[in-house]
């Protein structure tokens, strides 16, 4: 098992299967023409385009002139926050989102409020659930747009969208919810949940990278974001990306009929993976909600463990996972969601974020957590912080280990 590579970091990306690969092939060689233009070479690529616009549309309930392709699914945070706050400046200056948004929202924000908008930062409980009384005691008459993820990146906490679009209609407010980590995974209907806009990005579900979608619905006054050209009906300049689109097309549609499917057998490895670390690793404990999370997401923290070091010995035992320790960006700040949902520090520096998908496998799983198993008790028998805890117990309890 060692040799193979075992891939659980699928909230950060995902392969690409091999039909959207082989599905996107012909619009790099032979249906290489440009969308916009009239000659008939550019037939396939307009054919594909819609089809493309059809088949989103399909997943999220909605018109196809309502689905604008974009670059990324942080492009789409982006243009859906400064749209707004530019379009509705005449109604209000006020924006609501959470402390544990994805920081292509956060960092937004951070930036329109150096243009004069006030932001919201809403708390959110020790699961990772927006409280909303606290959302609706927010609410100004200034407010005009109200942005809370559908699903948490990093601890897989799925927020009460339908409630939140209701409250959002019910003042008049634009909703938007960046749905990167949800879409395909989990149905979505934004008439039903009363979403304004939505975020979504292809390489969250087995599509390629550099192409995603922001939802409008019709009416809302969101202007263009790009300028330059008349694509996208004239809301986003550039040459579409058809090979992409064509990828995130077919990755979509396997994602919906597959996705009962895919949804029970990640939910059922997960609590497996969930009840084997609590239960065989002392001192360990779950992130974000026992029940109202993504169905391939588990987040764990291990006391006296640091999580960079977890990654590394997991690397080499052949096991790709991720932190919340943000690390690799050069910050040793730990991760700003699990600060948000009320852990300490030296708690949240040691998070493991383990994401599944339709390929991972109960033999995975299994040689995962005894390599963790490892890895955190050698880890713990260089920690002098755990080292005096344990004491510490064995004093207060006559000699006994103390074990959670």
């Amino acid at each position: 098992m060692s040799n193979k590579v075992i891939y659980l970091d699928n909230a950060a990306t995902t392969r690409v299967r091999r039909e959207v690969a082989e599905a996107m092939l012909p619009y790099f060689t032979e249906e290489y023409g440009n969308a916009s233009a009239i000659y008939s070479l550019a037939g396939g690529a307009k054919e594909a385009l819609q089809n493309g616009r059809d088949i989103m549309a399909g997943l999220l309930g909605c018109a196809g002139n309502e689905i604008y392709f974009t670059g990324c699914g942080s492009e789409s945070d982006n243009w859906a926050l400064k749209a707004a706050a530019e379009a509705y400046r005449a109604k209000g200056n006020h924006i609501i989102t959470t402390k544990i948004e994805h920081h292509a929202v956060l960092h937004t924000c951070q930036w329109l409020e150096k243009q004069g908008v006030e932001v919201t930062y809403l708390d959110v409980d020790e699961q990772g659930l927006v409280r909303l009384e606290q959302l609706k005691a927010a609410i100004r008459p200034t407010t005009i747009l109200i942005s809370v993820m559908f699903a948490n990146n990093e601890i897989g906490t799925m927020e009460p969208i339908r409630e939140i679009g209701a409250l959002a209609r019910e003042h008049g407010i634009l909703f938007h919810t960046d749905a990167v980590q949800a879409f395909g995974q989990v149905p979505i209907d934004v008439d039903e949940l009363n979403i304004d806009m939505l975020s979504a990005s292809a390489h969250k579900l087995n599509g390629p990278k550099g192409v995603g979608l922001l939802y409008i619905r019709k009416g809302v006054k969101i202007r263009s974001f790009m300028h330059g050209g008349a694509q996208e009906r004239k809301r986003r300049a550039g040459t579409e990306n058809i090979p992409g689109i064509v990828g995130f097309g077919e990755a979509a549609k396997i994602a919906a009929a597959t996705m009962q499917e895919r949804a029970a057998k990640e939910t059922k490895l997960r609590d497996y993976l969930i009840e084997r670390v609590l239960t065989e690793i002392p001192y360990s404990r779950l992130n974000g909600c026992r029940t109202k999370r993504l169905p391939g997401n588990a987040n764990f923290s291990f006391q006296f463990v640091e999580g960079e070091s977890m990654l590394i010995m997991l690397d080499m035992a052949g096991i790709c996972a991720s932190s919340g320790s943000a690390c690799t960006s050069g910050s040793l700040d730990p991760s700003h969601v699990l600060l948000a949902i009320g852990l300490p520090h030296e708690i949240a520096h040691g998070s493991l974020r383990l994401t599944l998908s339709h390929e991972t496998t109960r033999e995975e799983i299994d040689y995962t957590v005894e390599q963790i198993k490892e890895i955190v008790a050698k880890l713990r028998d260089m920690s002098p912080l755990y080292e005096d805890f344990i004491k510490g117990g064995q004093e207060r309890q006559g000699g006994k280990k103390n074990v959670q």
